[in-house]
């Protein structure tokens, strides 16, 4: 695995009264028309989708980890808190081993873990998400992952720096990429 930066590649503007004021969206904010594309597609992923924000979560949280994105990994962290996920379920998300998950779970973990290793879902883990998910939703989490992977490799690459006060990886996990960390 490629490491990070240890410093930010493109600075974060200063805030400007706008009130997303995490570094991830003051860097975009250097490419206006990218950023506002990306806040549609992210606001509608988070906010407007089909799929339950533990679900939701449980993809993010492991494509961040599979990516190696401590920034990712962290911000989620705390919103799959709120979605209802346990400090356990965020760890166990944050292992390379497969874990104790529920049917239903085990398969987007697998799904997750299958993108990230083949960029295709294998036969079984699509029967298993059959079972659960109608077809609109199988596309909403298919896209939710892609974006994720997406804002990942932004995120490593460009070295964003997690804000003050976020966590990281979990305690028991071992990293093999860490975020710039910002001290303000």
């Amino acid at each position: 695995m490629t490491n990070g930066p240890d410093h930010p590649l493109i600075l974060p503007l200063e805030p400007d009264g706008d009130e997303r004021k995490l570094n991830i969206f003051r860097t975009l904010a250097r490419n206006r028309p990218l950023y506002r594309g990306f806040l549609k597609l992210g606001g509608h992923l988070l906010t407007g989708g089909v799929l339950p924000a533990r679900e939701r979560e449980i993809v993010i949280l492991r494509i961040g980890w599979r990516a190696g994105s401590e920034y990712e990994f962290g911000q989620h962290t705390v919103i799959g808190k709120a979605a209802g996920l346990t400090d356990d379920e965020i760890a166990r998300l944050a292992d390379s081993g497969p874990g104790e998950w529920d049917s239903d779970d085990r398969a987007l973990v697998n799904m997750a873990d299958e993108l990230c290793d083949d960029d295709a879902v294998g036969s079984e883990t699509w029967t298993a998400l059959s079972q659960r998910w109608n077809e609109a939703e199988v596309l909403e989490l298919l896209v939710l992952a892609g974006y994720y992977r997406l804002v990942s490799g932004l995120l490593n690459s460009v070295g964003v720096a997690l804000e003050a006060g976020t966590p990281g990886w979990p305690a028991a996990a071992v990293a093999a990429r860490r975020a710039p960390r910002d001290d303000s």
